[in-house]
């Protein structure tokens, strides 16, 4: 599946309001508290460490988001068990994107962070006063974009070579919503079960979903609270917003239900691979398309050249200007991708992309597209995959129209396949590490009793 790298701007257009730790927010009692205490460790993370002024910093962001609606948030101690173990999960990314070889250089941080001061309509310099004003170092803010950058980089790392679309379930989702053109605004609860769960597992799991939702019917907790306070998944303190999502986003168990429902409904309790969900209908739209439009698109191929294994950045580099030099020799493209290319979708077929709008992979590919002629080679260049030598053969007027909705229902079912398996994933990694966590009380919510 082809897969495009969304611009910088748009990855970490959100980080100056997210609920990570990087926010930029004012933080006055958060730096009160620093003071007193600084060095308590509240969580061992593998050989990693939680420090208590790390898990006030982030409580505070989460406070800031909700000002005005605090009656939202769970208990203090729940609401600190939730962002601890956001921060837990956190350390475990960063470590194994270390172990794997993820990287950011500084050039790259450089362009977020300028990126992020466009989004927010000031320059670099008024970033950076803001952010200190706020009571956080530019040291301190650059290391968390930083951080964004390596995470984000890790999970398409994850994707490349696991995520795959097939033609068959592109027509099947085609043909799916081809009579509705409806998107759908969704938010679900989750209760999450272990891998191998006992029957006495899933039997409270399913009494605590219950409970949550004879709760919301009798008016005494909204959905959004609900999930706030009860949700396993990663999203509870967004209130389990998902977000707009086409038809073909929704997983086959769900399309039916939710094609079938009245916003402001809820489902009844559903059993999935993670657990329980409820899931609610939020609103819908119309997404029905326009008339067909004509796109300039290119046929290409390339070579890339991963940051991965302990190889540095300059490694990569070298290696990618040595591959260039070879093809201004004369060597064959396609043997030399064949061999060397470390893309495992176009390797074998010569480094062959197809055809592509000149987006498609990103804003790099889109100026090397740009300044080539057909048939002419670029020097080489970086992306967040690594480093690649690219390839224009030919370009063409097409209507995009039907192969623009098959690119986009390749798009959102592979963003679909990733958001499951890469949540499996998170659970498997935090499963098998070693974390100590120190706070004073660290029990879950307590789970409503069915029909409470």
């Amino acid at each position: 599946m082809k897969t495009s790298s969304r611009p910088v701007k748009t990855l970490l257009a959100c980080l100056l309001a997210a609920s990570s730790v990087a926010s930029v927010v004012p933080l006055t009692a958060f730096a009160q508290q620093q003071t007193q205490d600084l060095d308590r460790i509240v969580a061992v993370v593998n050989e990693d460490v939680v420090l208590r002024s790390e898990l006030d910093h982030a409580i505070a962001n989460v406070r800031a988001q909700y000002a005005g609606k605090e009656a939202q948030l769970p208990p203090a101690d729940v609401l600190e068990r939730q962002v601890l173990e956001r921060l837990v999960l956190t350390k475990l990314q960063v470590a194994r994107a270390q172990e794997t070889g993820v990287t950011v250089n500084d050039e790259e941080v450089d362009q977020a962070i300028a990126a992020i001061a466009r989004q927010n309509g000031t320059s670099a310099e008024q970033l950076r006063q803001r952010v200190t004003a706020d009571g956080t170092t530019f040291d301190e803010f650059r290391a968390s974009v930083r951080e964004e950058l390596t995470l984000q980089r890790l999970r398409q790392r994850f994707a490349q070579g696991r995520i795959n679309v097939s033609e068959a379930e592109i027509d099947a989702a085609m043909a799916a919503t081809a009579t509705s053109g409806k998107q759908y605004h969704l938010a679900h609860i989750q209760v999450g079960l272990p891998e191998g769960a006992t029957p006495e597992q899933i039997a409270t799991a399913q009494k605590k979903i219950e409970g949550i939702k004879a709760l919301i019917e009798k008016g005494e907790m909204d959905f959004q609270a609900a999930a706030v306070r009860y949700s396993d998944s990663p999203n509870a303190l967004e209130g389990g917003d998902l977000g707009w999502r086409g038809g073909d986003e929704i997983p086959n168990a769900f399309a039916r239900l939710v094609q079938n429902m009245q916003p402001g409904q809820i489902t009844d309790p559903i059993r999935g691979p993670s657990g329980f969900q409820l899931l609610r209908l939020v609103e819908v739209r119309d997404a029905s398309e326009g008339a067909p439009q004509m796109v300039t698109q290119f046929h290409g191929r390339h070579i890339l050249i991963r940051i991965a294994d302990g190889k540095t950045d300059e490694q990569a580099h070298a290696e990618a200007d040595t591959l260039a030099a070879r093809l201004a020799g004369g060597a064959d493209f396609a043997q030399l991708a064949k061999a060397s290319s470390q893309d495992q979708n176009s390797a074998g077929k010569g480094g062959d992309l197809g055809w592509f709008a000149a987006d498609e992979f990103g804003p790099e590919f889109a100026a090397q597209l740009g300044a080539l002629q057909d048939g002419q080679v670029s020097k080489p260049f970086r992306t967040q995959a690594g480093w690649h030598v690219l390839q224009r053969i030919e370009t063409r007027q097409a209507n995009a129209t039907d192969q623009t909705r098959r690119a986009q229902v390749a798009e959102t079912i592979g963003r679909r396949k990733l958001e499951e398996e890469w949540n499996r994933y998170l659970r498997e990694l935090r499963g098998e590490s070693y974390v100590d966590v120190r706070l004073g009380n660290a029990t879950a919510p307590a789970a409503p009793a069915s029909g409470s």
